[in-house]
């Protein structure tokens, strides 16, 4: 699974079962093109070096690539064609994610019409999910667990509109625990939100302060992950085991094509 463009021919991997590959292999793929491993790193994740680049890598990819999906999400011929509509957001622009932000799939045309009707306004930013997302916390003390870096952008503009919202006594509401960290990496130690691009590692457990905000719409997620850790520090640990208490007994969806929910800062 490709996961990370590192320049126009070369990308970081992960290769299951990988056990056996090391620096100089060469791996073929359908499609008539090979690449060069070039490093291997932890996690069965390696480097990889295309004889193709830019736009004809990206030709090749698409004609015999599949889209990723969470390994949690079983196919027999990978990503079916539905899913390539299902499992991307209204608002997707720029290639670079291994996920969707899965919030925002529950977003329609005519949701956000009677949003906009209603005076909700929006502001949209980039955060390409990176496959850290799907890694489970395998340590007893979180302060051991290495995130996985994410890369993301928020415009001048777009800092400007959340920044006025603010000052006049709007409601922030960030749309999925991706674009909430993004918030929180770009927000000074007053709560004003930066222009940023770059990357972000930011971990977030019980007993962060947030600064930027007021609530969060999420999906339901999987125990000992760092996406509930998330929500329990937003929405405080007791909130959120009644929650999801309450969606166990009444047959909620958890993961990416489940339900969502909309919570308060505790």
């Amino acid at each position: 699974t490709l996961h990370k463009n590192i320049s126009p021919d070369t990308w970081k991997a992960f290769a299951r079962p990988g056990r056996k590959i090391k620096p100089g292999d060469r791996l073929f793929f359908d499609g008539g093109f090979a690449a060069t491993v070039l490093e291997k790193g932890e996690g069965g994740e390696i480097t990889l070096k295309f004889d193709h680049a830019g736009e004809a890598l990206m030709k090749l990819l698409d004609q015999n690539g599949a889209m990723p999906l969470p390994p949690y999400i079983k196919r027999d011929d990978l990503a079916d064609t539905k899913d390539r509509s299902d499992y991307q957001t209204l608002f997707a622009e720029k290639p670079g994610a291994v996920a969707a932000p899965t919030a925002s799939l529950h977003f329609t045309p005519e949701l956000m019409g009677s949003l906009k009707e209603c005076g909700v306004d929006q502001v949209l930013l980039t955060l390409h999910v990176g496959a850290g997302t799907f890694l489970p916390v395998k340590v007893d003390d979180t302060r051991d667990h290495k995130m996985h870096a994410e890369w993301g952008e928020i415009t001048q503009v777009a800092a400007e509109k959340i920044n006025a919202v603010r000052n006049t006594g709007g409601r922030i509401i960030a749309v999925g625990s991706t674009a909430l960290r993004l918030l929180e990496t770009a927000a000074d130690d007053r709560g004003v939100v930066q222009p940023f691009t770059g990357d972000t590692d930011i971990f977030i457990t019980p007993g962060y302060r947030f600064k930027v905000p007021d609530m969060m719409l999420t999906n339901f997620h999987l125990p000992r992950s760092t996406l509930f850790m998330l929500v329990a520090a937003f929405a405080g640990m007791d909130q959120m085991k009644r929650a999801y208490d309450h969606a166990m007994t009444s047959g909620y969806r958890f993961y990416s094509y489940g339900d969502c929910c909309l919570l308060d800062r505790s």
